[in-house]
């Protein structure tokens, strides 16, 4: 769903087409609970006291049971040893009443992040950044489990009605977890693509190139308005605080949406979309394990 704004961009209601994932993801899970005698169960890891962290955590829980997912929390304690957390995992990896494996990130200091998501099984990774699911799609090949935030994005984009067959796509932000993975799936689906990041020189020229701009970069309101291709689609990704303790993207907003033809607000863009295909990946792992 698209609401248009007078004089400016449609705004790009993430949270009215997660709404709409998780109803249909729901009779889905209705489908399989009946074929298979058994629900789709996903684990969240949760080893630190960070508050962010716990009211994401939360907010997965109660999506689970929207949809009628079994969620399950592991709440450890931040001083378990390095030890302690890869048996969990292994521990999980084993279960074969588990479908879906997540770590909530950060991580404590004690831990090695990448020796954590490595460990678990790639059929379970939800996340979708085990380097087996990486690497199938940086092969083009989409059948393994992709990082959910990139393929919300993708649906955003769809949303909006915008083609992104032949266009220019822009992606700021290099990161494992969303800028190199939307970059592979705009690739696949035929885009012209360019990856830019920190360091990027004549960024405002590249951004003013492009067709659909891919905002994952972290840094509050860095695209101006004034950058802008006008018509273009532009997916914030961004999650930063203001000196009010509001909640922006890596865009300017107010200024944007008077030159893009669609963009994504924040909050209630990106967001509600990440939890929505981290229900699908858990549906997703649950079929490739048991069978539809």
């Amino acid at each position: 769903m698209t609401r248009a704004m007078s004089g400016g961009a449609k705004i790009i209601d993430g949270k009215a087409l997660a709404g709409r994932v998780r109803t249909a993801l729901k009779d889905r899970v209705q489908a399989f609970e009946k074929a298979r005698g058994t629900t789709p169960h996903l684990v969240v890891v949760l080893a630190s006291e960070d508050p962010a962290s716990a009211v994401y955590v939360r907010n997965k829980g109660k999506a689970c049971e929207e949809v009628g997912i079994r969620s399950t929390q592991h709440k450890l304690a931040p001083t378990t040893s390095a030890k302690d957390l890869l048996d969990l995992i292994d521990k999980l990896n084993r279960d074969e009443d588990v479908d879906g494996i997540l770590i909530q990130l950060p991580l404590p200091k004690q831990h090695d992040e990448k020796r954590v998501l490595h460990a678990i099984d790639p059929r379970k990774d939800v996340d979708g950044f085990h380097p087996v699911n990486a690497g199938m799609l940086a092969r083009g090949d989409e059948s393994g489990l992709v990082a959910c935030t990139p393929q919300g994005c993708i649906r955003l984009i769809e949303e909006a009605g915008t083609s992104i067959e032949g266009k220019r796509a822009l992606v700021i932000g290099r990161s494992n977890i969303v800028g190199r993975p939307m970059a592979e799936l705009l690739l696949n689906r035929s885009a012209t693509v360019s990856i830019a990041h920190s360091r990027t020189k004549e960024l405002p020229e590249r951004v003013r190139e492009s067709d659909i701009l891919i905002a994952a970069i972290g840094k509050l309101e860095m695209v101006k308005g004034s950058w802008i291709k006008p018509g273009a689609t532009v997916i914030d990704v961004g999650m930063n605080k203001n000196a009010e303790g509001k909640l922006k993207g890596d865009v300017a907003f107010h200024a944007a949406r008077e030159i893009a033809g669609a963009i994504t607000p924040v909050p209630g863009g990106v967001g509600p979309m990440t939890i929505a295909y981290l229900l699908e990946n858990t549906m997703k792992a649950a079929i490739t394990r048991r069978g539809a």
